[in-house]
């Protein structure tokens, strides 16, 4: 199918036939978003400061018309909302377990009104585990297609045994789980991360670096702790094409003797960990993620508002893909499959 069939969607229509759906586009609660701010230093997430970039907080902030008009003009039948960075993991469990709870239904209620053109992913309370499955169990119930989770809540690690419930939830329900970047801890920005001015130390610190090896980190600390041994049919969701660990697995598959897992750390990902783009429409990184995954593990993102391809970039980059299945499959069939997302669209 060639470029032209994929021009830029009128409102209610989706390209060339086929909807279009990206599922890390991001929203933002101005209650939650105030109780991290007011965290300290030693405890805060400085990658706040990326929200108030242009007009980045307006389009977070609104989850109706502006939203819906930029879709429209990206080609985009439905987005998947999530909470944008970093969610309530800074935060203790008094603050955390209400906030997310308040923040879900805000989304839910986003999506009850639009029903067409938006499904949620849930907010968990990692610092309460138990309340976090909980609410995970809740959210499951209001219609949410999955959770979106960091790496580590305070200085917890996701993969730590007390967040096991999380995952067995996760995995009974068929809800994936989404593992976001998140700034590195204050030690390690002080040592990686530091010594330019303060705005480069920040982007090394998130989107120019420092998030995606945090991000690939803790989904391989999930794989090596051998959740997927113990709940095979969980689901991994990795943004920005994996992270940076489909790039390493060779070395990664090492660790699966050391670890004793049942399998190589390189058939994890492929059965059990979806790939999605971020607004990263790069045929290069599409090649290589092809080397080591198959194309029913690809799903589209824009990571709105933060990348923000136009229609005409979408759709150049869905020509790499080699055939009409793989572009059905990248913008629509997977992320029906993996969400559970029936109906029409758009």
């Amino acid at each position: 199918m060639g470029e032209a069939a994929y021009g830029a969607r009128e409102a209610g229509t989706s390209m060339g036939g086929v909807a279009l759906i990206a599922i890390e586009e991001h929203w933002s609660s101005p209650e939650l978003t105030a109780a991290v701010r007011a965290l300290p230093a030693d405890r805060g997430d400085p990658s706040l400061v990326l929200d108030e970039m242009g007009d980045n907080l307006a389009l977070l902030d609104d989850l109706a018309d502006a939203r819906l008009r930029f879709m429209d003009a990206q080609g985009v039948d439905l987005q998947v909302l999530s909470l944008a960075p970093p969610g309530t993991h800074p935060l203790d469990p008094a603050q955390a377990v209400p906030l997310a709870r308040r923040a879900n239904d805000l989304a839910v209620e986003a999506v009850r009104r639009h029903p067409r053109r938006f499904r949620a992913l849930a907010t968990l309370p990692m610092a309460d585990p138990a309340a976090a499955a909980a609410e995970l169990e809740r959210a499951a119930g209001l219609g949410m297609v999955g959770a979106m989770v960091y790496g580590r809540s305070g200085a917890v690690p996701l993969d730590d045994p007390r967040n096991e419930d999380v995952f067995a939830t996760a995995a009974s329900l068929g809800l994936p789980v989404f593992i976001h970047p998140q700034v590195p801890p204050l030690a390690v920005r002080e040592v990686s991360y530091s010594g330019f001015d303060p705005l480069t130390d920040l982007a090394m610190a998130t989107f120019g670096w420092g998030w995606h090896l945090e991000a690939a980190l803790a989904a391989l600390r999930v794989v090596v702790r051998g959740t997927f041994d113990r709940h095979p049919d969980l689901q991994l969701v990795l943004g920005h094409w994996g992270e940076l660990l489909p790039f390493w697995l060779d070395r990664a598959d090492s660790l699966a003797r050391a670890a004793g897992l049942e399998r190589r750390v390189s058939d994890y990902v492929r059965t059990n960990v979806h790939l999605t783009s971020s607004g990263m429409l790069n045929p290069a990184l599409l090649r290589h993620v092809l080397e080591v995954t198959t194309p029913d593990r690809l799903i589209f993102s824009t990571d709105y508002p933060f990348q923000r391809p136009d229609a005409d970039a979408i759709a150049t980059f869905l020509t790499h893909l080699a055939t009409d299945a793989d572009r059905e499959a990248f913008t629509e069939g997977n992320a029906r499959r993996l969400f559970r997302i029936e109906g029409d669209l758009g």
